[in-house]
């Protein structure tokens, strides 16, 4: 266990340069005495770990000190093949370089780690697009890779939803890859970061010239944010329905996992027949009208009226159909 932290604090110090105590004691959660003493550990092994005294101090390396042990046990350098994704590689134009990399570091790793990375790679595919449909035609996804990581400024002609072609110059901040389609997160010059889908990129351009990275932007978090704000913002609506014993899969299938399990856990207990009430967030009447015919006579829709209307529309005209 110690000899994993020395080494981590070790990397860390190689990879960041100057860190206080506090801050080496926050990242391998211990306390700042037990860094001292892992500190003290590191320099009677003969790493030339030194302090800096002060505000301004803290514990540096000597210059150009590195070492080469990379620290990785099997099961860490089996995760990173596992990570690897030839698709996303491929589109972003790094395919041949991940491949190179990937070769570097299993010639890096000894004989156990190596196999169980081999094995790894053998055995597990991340296939990122859904059953439904295919990956988006992202022909633009290099240029705009390159000019998130240069810090470029880009005019672009972008495709609404509505069809309308627009338009921009912005900053590129980060690329996001979500259920198989790219979405790049960037701001105009004066204006607040929002997404926009590569697939509807129409041309882009590559400004001369560098932008200024936001202070305190993060690309995690605002994603994370978007991703609860779309959430809300599509489900406007909510739909009363009885539920059918054994359908809770179906409806999981239908409706989402995360949405079915929050309405289950709402929901009271079921009647005498088995059937629970559940109140469902809904995006339209409509939408939800297309969604709960899925588990045809499953569910029984309580309300709103006008969805209830719908579905017994829906059902009289299939029983004439079929009748």
């Amino acid at each position: 266990m110690r000899a994993s932290r020395l080494l981590s604090l070790l990397l860390l110090l190689q990879t960041r340069g100057r860190m206080t105590a506090p801050e080496l004691a926050a990242e391998l959660e211990v306390s700042v005495r037990t860094v001292y003493r892992d500190v003290d550990a590191l320099s009677a092994a003969g790493v030339p770990v030194y302090a800096d005294r002060g505000p301004a101090g803290g514990y540096q390396l000597l210059d150009g000190y590195r070492t080469r042990l990379n620290g990785l046990t099997a099961e860490e350098a089996s995760s990173l093949f596992l990570a690897g994704l030839p698709g996303p590689a491929a589109e972003l134009g790094l395919a041949e370089v991940a491949a190179t990399a990937e070769l570097k570091l299993l010639a890096a790793l000894p004989p156990e780690p190596r196999t169980q990375a081999s094995r790894m790679r053998e055995r597990f595919l991340l296939d990122v697009p859904s059953w439904y449909r295919d990956a988006d035609d992202v022909p633009h996804l290099s240029e705009v890779s390159e000019a998130v990581w240069g810090q470029r400024v880009l005019h672009m002609t972008y495709q609404r939803w509505g069809r309308q072609v627009v338009d921009r110059v912005i900053h590129p901040y980060g690329l996001v890859l979500k259920g198989g389609s790219w979405y790049l997160v960037a701001a105009p010059p004066d204006g607040d970061p929002r997404t926009y889908r590569v697939a509807r990129i129409q041309t882009v351009e590559t400004l001369p010239g560098a932008f200024r990275w936001p202070e305190g932007f993060d690309l995690a978090e605002f994603w994370k944010a978007y991703a609860k704000e779309f959430r809300e913002r599509m489900y406007r609506f909510e739909a009363v329905v009885k539920l059918a014993p054994d359908m809770d899969d179906l409806l999981a299938y239908t409706m989402g996992t995360d949405v079915t399990t929050a309405a289950l856990a709402a929901a009271g207990p079921p009647d005498p027949e088995g059937w629970r009430t559940l109140t469902l967030p809904i995006e339209s009447i409509n939408h939800a009208r297309w969604l709960l015919l899925r588990l045809g006579a499953g569910v029984e829709v309580i309300g709103p009226p006008e969805l209830r209307a719908l579905m017994a529309e829906a059902a009289a005209e299939l029983n004439k159909m079929y009748g």
